[in-house]
């Protein structure tokens, strides 16, 4: 039952109502008009910085401001240089999740708001449609080098960069982190996808894809380069970025730019800042001879990218994912799962299109979740690479025996393990932390192992269970539904 301005009362679709707090939003917006800033100047690579008037970046301006004394304190010690910064990236991951990939997987309404944009059934197929994007590609990082080592004041804690896709303006996707290794032998430089026994996981991957449906001409990837750091004085935790650069994906003519490796020279201050250098005492700036000059490049904090062009089997793969999204090319299979159970379940087992009740499906509920839970994701990337390895090859070309197999895996892996009080939870950067959430998830696929599945570590007195939440198994499609970008 709603009630319009004129006082007229009826029954209207729930998909057609948002929640309107009048004295809430007058406030928000006299604050906002006071803290917005408007920027025109331009990026080191040539894409427009426009004005800034959305309240996202109000936000992180203002996180950003309660962090400045803690840098500028920093660069005062000489702990770090001149153009490092409170990570920009990191501050709007922090403010909610519309920058994160279980944002972005989730699908999105058309705009009768009566059925989906990105999600439809293909009747000849019997699964979803797959749908081109405008930009789809795969790309690879390669190394970090000559990046500035902080003071020993401060603790570094995680190495990596942040990707998303920008436009010079606003983020236009979700933000995509991969952690960076580094060898003290040669600690200037970060490197990715290193070597490791068993499966790499999936936060060390620099095999990244990424889909976008923009028609922006200045569309591009924003990498920030950053660090976890705690202060040994203090104890206080934070995030520096340690340089930005932006790729622009198509030239003046609109034409995308070659498939090769790049060589990024790092920007320092913030994407919305301007001649910032990472370090002026290395300044990119140099007189001199020519040879000086090269030197001196040489010496310039830089990020290694290869742009890779797609196959007929990559571009179908990812076509069967949301139009925008970056992610992990390590666990791009489990994504096209979630989204083809997710089909199934909207588009060919839902009694009414017009329904909005809840749908009871645990793997819908929850699978979003372990994107922001990678060792999770991990766990479960280990345990269905060892069940395919088991399937006959006539079984692997079976779409629906996949899923049923893959629905079994998940709920054998993943369904213990998020409800379980012996992982703690998840967070960034916490050593500690990681290594026993490490050794619970080891213990864990070590007995289901053994045991052949996941019952008797259910039933076992020595595993304990947080008490059971009708959440665990229910997708509130309305409630998870991604709105469409203004």
């Amino acid at each position: 039952m709603a009630q319009n301005a004129k006082g007229n009362k009826g029954l209207i679709p729930r998909t057609y109502l948002e929640p309107c707090h009048k004295e809430e939003g007058q406030k928000s917006s006299e604050e906002g008009s006071e803290e917005d800033v408007e920027v025109g100047d331009e990026t080191a690579e040539g894409a427009e910085v426009k004005q800034r008037m959305d309240s996202h970046w109000s936000a992180v301006r203002k996180a950003l401001s309660e962090q400045i004394n803690t840098v500028d304190v920093l660069t005062a010690m000489g702990a770090i240089p001149e153009g490092f910064r409170p990570s920009t990236l990191f501050q709007l991951l922090e403010e909610g999740n519309q920058f994160r990939a279980s944002y972005f997987l989730q699908p999105e309404l058309a705009l009768s708001q009566l059925a989906f944009r990105d999600l439809m059934w293909d009747t000849k197929t019997g699964t979803i449609r797959s749908r081109p994007s405008h930009v789809s590609l795969i790309l690879t990082l390669w190394s970090c080098k000559m990046i500035p080592l902080p003071g020993m004041s401060i603790q570094v804690l995680s190495r990596h960069v942040r990707l998303c896709l920008f436009d010079g303006n606003k983020v236009l996707s979700n933000i995509h982190t991969v952690r960076a290794t580094w060898q003290p032998k040669k600690p200037k430089t970060w490197t990715f996808s290193p070597q490791v026994t068993g499966i790499l996981p999936c936060l060390l991957d620099g095999d990244c894809f990424l889909r976008s449906n923009s028609l922006s001409p200045d569309l591009g990837i924003l990498f920030e380069l950053g660090i976890s750091y705690i202060r040994n004085s203090t104890g206080e935790r934070g995030e520096l970025s340690c340089g930005w650069v932006f790729l622009k994906l198509f030239d003046a003519s609109g034409i995308p730019i070659p498939a090769k490796t790049y060589e990024l020279f790092m920007n320092g201050g913030t994407p919305y800042e301007k001649g910032v250098e990472v370090d002026p005492s290395v300044s990119r700036r140099a007189h001199g001879s020519v040879f000086h000059q090269m030197m001196m490049m040489r010496r310039q904090p830089q990020l290694l990218v290869k742009l890779r062009s797609l196959n007929r089997r990559s571009r179908d793969i990812l076509s069967l994912l949301p139009e925008t999204l970056i992610g992990s090319m390590c666990y791009v299979h489990l994504l096209i799962f979630y989204r083809q159970i997710l089909g199934d379940v909207l588009l060919k087992y839902r009694m009414s299109m017009q329904s909005a009740e809840f749908i009871s499906n645990p793997v819908l509920a929850t699978f979003p979740k372990l994107l922001e839970q990678p060792d999770v994701m991990d766990a479960l990337r280990s345990s269905w690479a060892e069940k395919e390895s088991t399937l006959k090859r006539s079984e692997k070309r079976d779409r629906e025996f996949l899923k049923a197999v893959f629905l079994l895996v998940y709920h054998d892996c993943v369904v213990p393990l998020l409800h379980s009080t012996l992982l703690p939870p998840f967070r960034w950067a916490e050593e500690e932390t990681e290594a026993a959430r490490w050794k619970v998830i080891a213990d864990f696929m070590k007995q289901n192992q053994e045991n052949k599945g996941a019952l008797q570590a259910l039933l076992s007195p020595d595993g304990v269970h947080e008490p059971f939440d009708v959440s665990e198994q229910t997708y509130d499609f309305l409630g998870e539904i991604r709105k469409k970008a203004a």
